[in-house]
């Protein structure tokens, strides 16, 4: 297999440091690609943020902050959801109709935009989302009708016992549209963007799902979750091997974003070739 070639240095590479984005880059961190890259955690707001600032030359990042840097995409692999995705709830205090005030969580960038979608065009409302906030559900509720928390502080919460209105974005994109959500893809400047590399991400994932088995058995025991709350979420929930339907589904919703965002265009709205 042809090793990635540098220039003057590895890639760095910003990753997500959530539970969903651990088969992507298990290969990176214990596999054949461990010497491919350089890996650094961070939320995917931060990760699109090191991207911008180029202090990282890829990253895992979310398809709207992709589509705003007008950035290339890696094919293949990605985080996306063909039905509940359990980690991206929006949490509300009043009926959905009713929302006047969201706070969000402050990892969050696609999931925002596809709250905002969602609310306008399933319950015709457009509310305030108030400045990112640490996404912990009792704080976020004392001065917002709703809350938007992702990732693992999502996937910790037990929705159905709390009292309150509570929907799955993940599920409700796809009731709404019949297609696939595709939340974040590997992407970086065009330069970066090569066919070695795109094969590095192709094969630590295929390394992360055939030890999936070991990924359950390590995450158990650093992440408050138990091994088959992992094992489903990590099966059941989150794809990763992206194909024609995952990008039909991300062009529709950036066509949507583009009607709140008029001008929004780059490469991963174009057809891609898997």
């Amino acid at each position: 297999m042809q090793k990635p070639i540098y220039r003057g240095h590895k890639p760095k590479v910003a990753a997500v440091s959530y539970l969903n984005t651990v088969p992507l880059v298990w290969g990176a961190l214990h596999g054949p690609q461990r010497d491919d890259m350089q890996l650094e955690f961070r939320v995917p707001s931060e990760c699109a943020d090191m991207l911008r600032s180029g202090l990282s030359n890829i990253g895992i990042l979310p398809v709207i902050e992709i589509a705003r840097q007008g950035l290339e995409i890696f094919p293949g692999t990605g985080i996306a959801c063909h039905g509940p995705v359990r980690s991206i709830l929006l949490i509300s205090k009043v009926p959905f109709n009713q929302i006047r005030r969201l706070s969000c969580d402050r990892g969050s960038r696609t999931s925002v935009m596809l709250a905002r979608l969602i609310l306008r065009e399933r319950f015709g409302v457009e509310p305030e989302f108030l400045p990112p906030a640490t996404p912990l559900l009792g704080g976020m509720l004392l001065s917002a009708d709703a809350a938007l928390v992702i990732g693992d502080p999502a996937l910790a919460i037990q929705p159905e016992t709390l009292g309150y209105e509570w929907l799955d974005l993940g599920e409700q994109w796809v009731q709404m549209t019949g297609l696939p959500m595709v939340f974040a893809m590997w992407a970086g400047p065009a330069d970066w963007v090569t066919p070695a590399l795109e094969q590095s991400f192709r094969d630590s994932l295929e390394f992360g799902l055939t030890n999936l088995d070991w990924i359950v058995e390590q995450e158990a025991i650093s992440r408050p979750f138990s091994e088959a709350v992992i094992r489903d979420y990590l099966t059941k929930n989150i794809v990763f091997r992206l194909g024609a339907k995952d990008y039909e589904g991300m062009r529709t919703f950036l066509r949507l974003v583009s009607e709140i965002e008029p001008g929004l265009k780059c490469p991963v709205m174009e057809n891609v070739l898997v």
